[in-house]
């Protein structure tokens, strides 16, 4: 493997913004941070937004209110439409616990609600009525999509205060597109301390499209206040001086309710376990029609640059950190790679392992968090807010979402990227989509200054396509990326639009197990056939791509009858690993192995009477040289 030296003077963070060419901007601009307030409104007004999901026949709703008077009902009741007429199918009570800050006196103002058994046939009317029946709000709860050829996700990140206007020109598109699935994979605010009122002019930004459909908000470091953010398993670091400001979480209290804001419409949690100062843990799944999510809180149990400053200051090693980034002078990179060093954590590692071998009513797989597993950036030399770090947990990481054949959708780093995952080889992994931010401020680019560490992409006209290492020595393959042009301006994204702001939509062909993954500027007519993406969008792999390790041998070749699309699941009987586990597409598949030796194979519906088992399975050498038929 190719060896990187950590250099002593070499600067991280060649994130700051440059100066425009051709006129000073004020990026301070009215609409900044400091002119995001809570607006006074009406009575009738009182109800900001809503938030929900669907899974399993379990909705769940999160009602943002705007501050009530003392006088006003805290009782809120959610009403369905039946036969034209309103019928009550849940009451709540709206939340006042405090938001413990030093920026504002704020309350949280939610109220949720949990109905079970939900016909998720038919698409229904809803009314949230409160403050005895002066305030209302009115949405559709989406059938659930299970007869749908393509299920689509519209997906976003970086929700700026840089820009505080409205968005009408994402919301025209995405009713133009109609996603059954919105994910917002953090950032939404930038608040710093007054999540409140940021949270609510979220609400009036996108309120049109969350009122209709299911969304996912998973907060990241903006939305609760840092900077960046490591978040230890919620340790306190507050006493910590590394020089990176802002580790670990902050009050708990604030956090708490943050995540009750943006976090309570999930499905309920795996693990409701707090972490440590009783910080909640929300990491779940979702299941829209064919297609299960898995939800993971990549920040949250990830070890912090107080953790290293304090392994190699015990190891007697030099060292300094300036901004994200450490400076170990002579060192190779590998020994930032300390033991124990975190990045999911056991109880959300065995979360994904569980979540990878459950299919039933599944077709496809795919992974949501805040951000990739790689550094896949190019500016500035090492950065530890990525997730490139640590590198043995970011491998255990991606060979655990592989099994499931999962693609892994993203966001955070102000540059949108599709890459491919690499742990032993490059492209033995899941792909990876980080979408653009919503309105990007910071400059991030990916252009290496040499040829790929490996192959480049066969046919691809993108520069810069192909094998590389990160400078944490992951192996990862770009496939295209959105570098800042001056191009991109126009009038939703000036100032900062050549930073190539914009958002994801990802196409899940139920019927082919094709995914396409687009990437669509700010400003621009999606209608219009003539309107391009950006360039390298958009890019349609297989979902069987997505464990792209080469085979070893090979077990023999699978002909079902009596079942169509069975599930498959291959087992390491020297190791009893589940190697993976994949609804296959057909009625014939020819499991492929990485070592040599006998294998368990499961085929039909998983732990069901229409599951079948076949145990000692050797390894052969050549793909197709050995028929099984299995008959149901």
């Amino acid at each position: 493997m190719k060896k990187i030296l950590i250099a002593s003077t070499l600067s991280c963070l060649a994130f700051s913004l440059q100066a425009h060419a051709a006129k000073k901007v004020d990026t301070r601009h009215p609409n900044a941070e400091r002119a995001i307030e809570i607006p006074d409104v009406q009575p009738e007004d009182r109800i900001g937004f809503v938030l929900y999901t669907l899974h399993e026949r379990t909705l769940k709703m999160t009602v943002q209110f705007y501050p009530l008077a003392k006088s006003e009902s805290r009782t809120t009741v959610l009403e369905k439409m039946e036969k034209g007429k309103w019928v009550k199918v849940a009451k709540s009570t709206i939340s006042e616990e405090p938001y413990k800050t030093t920026k504002s006196d704020a309350q949280s103002w939610t109220a949720l609600f949990r109905v079970e058994n939900w016909d998720d046939t038919v698409a229904t009317q809803y009314r949230v009525v409160a403050i005895d029946g002066k305030a209302t709000y009115e949405g559709i709860i989406r059938k659930n999509p299970i007869d749908k050829e393509e299920i689509v996700v519209a997906a976003f990140t970086g929700n700026t205060w840089r820009d505080a206007r409205m968005k009408p020109d994402i919301i025209t598109n995405i009713n133009a597109q109609d996603p059954d699935l919105l994910f917002f994979s953090g950032d939404q605010l930038y608040g710093h301390g007054v999540h409140l009122a940021h949270w609510l002019h979220f609400g009036r930004q996108f309120g049109d499209i969350t009122r209709n459909r299911p969304t996912i908000c998973i907060p990241d470091d903006h939305d609760v206040g840092n900077g960046n953010l490591w978040g230890e398993g919620g340790r306190d670091w507050s006493g910590k001086k590394v020089g990176v400001p802002n580790q670990g979480y902050g009050d708990p209290q604030y956090v708490k309710m943050v995540e009750r804001a943006q976090t309570s419409n999930l499905p309920d949690p795996y693990d409701p376990t707090p972490i440590e100062r009783g910080i909640g843990a929300y990491y779940t799944s979702l299941k829209i029609g064919p297609i299960d999510f898995a939800i993971v809180e990549d920040r949250k149990f990830k070890s912090s640059p107080a953790s290293l400053e304090e392994y190699l200051t015990g190891q007697g090693i030099e060292n300094t950190f300036s901004g994200a980034c450490p400076s170990v002078p002579g060192q190779p990179v590998s020994i930032l790679d300390y033991p124990g060093a975190k990045l999911m954590g056991d109880r959300q590692l065995a979360f994904l392992d569980e979540w990878a071998t459950h299919w039933k009513g599944v077709q496809m797989k795919t992974v949501l968090s805040q951000t990739l597993f790689a550094k896949a950036h190019t500016a500035g030399k090492l950065d530890l807010d990525t997730n490139g770090w640590p590198q043995t947990p970011r491998n255990r990481a991606v060979e655990t979402i592989r099994k499931a054949y999962a693609l892994h959708i993203n966001g955070d780093q102000h540059l949108a990227t599709v890459v491919q995952y690499g742990v032993d080889d490059w492209r033995d992994s899941s792909y990876s989509f980080c979408v653009p931010a919503i309105y990007n401020h910071y400059t991030r680019y990916w252009k290496p200054n040499r040829k790929p560490d490996g192959q480049p992409v066969a046919g691809s006209d993108i520069e810069f396509a192909g094998d590389y290492f990160d400078t944490f020595e992951n192996r990862l393959t770009v496939y295209a990326y959105a570098n800042p042009k001056e191009e991109w301006l126009n009038k939703w994204a000036n100032e900062f639009g050549r930073y190539a702001p914009g958002y994801g939509l990802i196409r899940f062909n139920v019927k082919t197990r094709k995914i396409t993954m687009e990437c669509w500027p700010r400003g621009v007519d999606v209608t219009d056939p003539a309107i391009p993406q950006y360039p390298g969008w958009p890019i349609t792999i297989d979902q069987q791509d997505n464990y792209g390790r080469k085979a070893v041998a090979w077990l023999p070749t699978l002909k079902v009858s009596g079942m169509e699309d069975p599930v498959v699941q291959v087992i390491d009987e020297a190791t009893k690993e589940i190697l993976y586990t994949l609804r296959i597409n057909g009625t014939s598949f020819t499991p492929k192995v990485f070592s040599k030796g006998t294998f368990t194979v499961r085929v039909g519906e998983l732990d069901t009477a229409r599951e079948q088992q076949f145990k000692k399975l050797p390894a052969l050498e050549q793909s197709g040289a050995e028929t099984l038929r299995v008959k149901f």
